[in-house]
């Protein structure tokens, strides 16, 4: 499988000839590959300042929409494999264009599916979460990234969670209120609780939001506790968050 792209550079010095192989990074693949791509397909142009403004303006788009990105992401693969280390990641995550946050995100997960298990990882999901933070790629990398590797390595649950949850830095907060979010009948309820107990008190949209969603999907297992759960503290959860929390719970 090809994993690197190589170009032959020759250099003549006096009557000897010298062969040099240039070898481009992974991430420099990535980055080239998807930049190309966007000049061929006419409608990035289109997409791009839509996509920008959607995002509040904040980061700057290539263009792609979501299932032609997947598709390319797919012929990528085929092309130059999976990233051969973590260390690859990040540099494709912090590109200028915001695409390639996505790519990474999925890239990560799908070499964590066919590597071995890295308790280190978490460090790398951390930095990632702070990085050019939005809700689009910390409830990803939360309730993806984090929330498997949290199974894989429960000891290392808390140790995370609590530090997050007393965090300043409010998307810390929001991955430690929503890295269960697809545990289901799996959710530590006496966690989660606590954890919402905790910053129920926020009025920054985000985390009432988060705090909403989450008790959203553990409704699914057991609507009557969320029910219950919003009604013994209608009075310090938010409009929002108990509006969230009981969309689909039937009083």
């Amino acid at each position: 499988m090809k994993r690197v792209t190589q170009k032959v550079v020759k250099e003549v010095v006096g009557s000897t000839t010298t062969t040099a192989v240039a070898v481009k990074s992974y991430p420099t693949i990535v980055k080239e590959y998807f930049v190309e791509q966007s000049k061929l397909d006419v409608d990035c142009k289109k997409n791009a300042p839509g996509m920008k403004h959607y995002m509040k303006d904040q980061f700057p788009f290539l263009g792609f929409k979501s299932p032609t990105r997947t598709s390319l992401l797919k012929s990528m693969i085929k092309l130059h494999g999976l990233p051969p280390s973590d260390d690859d990641i990040m540099p494709i995550y912090q590109s200028q264009h915001r695409e390639f946050a996505y790519i990474a995100i999925e890239l990560t997960l799908q070499r964590v599916k066919k590597s071995e298990p890295d308790k280190t990882r978490i460090k790398m999901y951390e930095e990632m979460i702070m990085y050019n933070s939005w809700w689009d790629t910390v409830d990803l990398i939360a309730s993806n990234l984090v929330g498997q590797h949290f199974k894989r390595f429960p000891e290392q649950r808390l140790e995370y969670t609590e530090k997050w949850i007393k965090s300043d830095n409010n998307w810390l907060k929001r991955s430690a209120l929503l890295f269960q979010l697809k545990y289901k009948k799996e959710t530590d309820t006496d966690l989660l609780f606590r954890y919402i107990g905790e910053t129920m008190s926020e009025t920054d949209f985000f985390i009432r939001k988060a705090i909403g969603w989450s008790l959203r999907e553990y409704s699914k297992v057991d609507k009557n506790i969320i029910i219950k759960y919003v009604d013994q503290h209608s009075t310090k959860l938010s409009t929002l968050s108990q509006r969230e929390a009981l969309k689909h719970c039937t009083k």
